[in-house]
């Protein structure tokens, strides 16, 4: 009996040795496996990462994060309501792939004010697209995104971005917003064929070639115009919000029916790419931010800068 238990001490002391053993020289080994967890793959989608993989998405992505900005509107009588979300989160998305950063979900607050008469817009007021879009990259830059980069996929958008761009100059920010706002080359790539390509026109209907093809409806770009209907006549230089209803009240302005793969994927890729090049130039950007809080610092006591 004692001879038994002494056996049974001897195999539990023997066992609490060889665990000792693993500890001390297994160890090497758990860190190495955890090293090569934290260097595992993590997606640039901001609502896939869990919180632990979001920190250490920041920290990847040094701070820089993107915010597609789309919109809901009509798209002549072919192409999906959403094609400007779709497109600006497709080119984020496999540019951050590109360039790792951390894609905020879809955005469609913006101004669509003048498809309001079309089915299917969300058109929201202006203070709340301002109000929305400042709270929006203020808790982006909370939880760490202190270089925000917007990629725009709405024309509309054009006058509104700039201005909240400017904006920022209002109060301190501890984060830098940046605008992106290209979407289409120039110069090269397969030739057009129609000279009118400003909505749901030859290039928007290319892209969505690529990006979702299943929600194309080819055969009915032809079923309505989208010439300019040429409405109102004022001198060059005047302004006014009814111009683009005024030229093209169904919300087309091009011909769908000239749109082909080739040029789709010619348009998407130097997208995708232009943005992979801006969120690098981002990152190497140490100066904006000290501008920013210098910029800051004067207009407290605007007295004080030298004249």
């Amino acid at each position: 009996m004692i001879i038994q238990m002494n056996r049974n001490r001897c195999r539990s002391y023997g066992a609490t040795i060889y665990l000792l053993f693993c500890v001390a020289f297994g160890g090497g080994q758990l860190t190495q496996a955890q090293t090569v967890s934290s260097h595992a793959k993590l997606s640039v989608h901001w609502e896939e990462l869990t919180g632990p993989d979001f920190v250490e998405a920041i920290k990847r992505s040094q701070g820089t994060c993107l915010l597609p900005f789309g919109i809901l509107e009509k798209h002549g009588p072919h192409m999906p309501i959403g094609s400007d979300l779709l497109n600006a989160r497709y080119a984020a998305l496999h540019a951050a792939e590109q360039q790792y950063a951390v894609v905020f979900p879809e955005y469609y607050f913006g101004q669509i004010s003048e498809a309001r008469h079309e089915p299917g817009t969300i058109a929201y007021s202006r203070d709340l697209q301002l109000a929305l879009l400042q709270a929006t990259t203020d808790e982006m830059a909370r939880n760490g995104c202190k270089k925000i980069l917007i990629v725009n996929g709405h024309g509309g958008n054009a006058s509104l971005l700039p201005y909240f761009g400017q904006s920022q100059l209002d109060k301190p920010h501890d984060y830098v917003v940046y605008i992106f706002d290209q979407r289409t080359p120039t110069t090269g790539g397969p030739k057009k064929k129609t000279s009118t390509d400003q909505h749901a026109g030859e290039s928007e209907t290319s892209k969505m070639m690529v990006v979702r093809p299943d929600l194309l409806h080819q055969d009915r770009a032809a079923s309505e115009s989208g010439a300019d209907q040429h409405r109102q006549s004022l001198s060059e230089g005047v302004y006014t919000g009814i111009w683009w209803y005024a030229r093209f009240p169904d919300h087309y302005a091009g011909d769908g029916t000239a749109a082909t793969r080739e040029l789709g994927e010619y348009q998407m890729k130097w997208w995708v790419d232009s943005v992979s090049k801006a969120i690098a130039s981002i990152k190497a950007d140490d100066a904006s931010l000290k501008l920013q809080d210098e910029f800051y610092e004067k207009s407290r006591h605007p007295l004080d800068t030298p004249q």
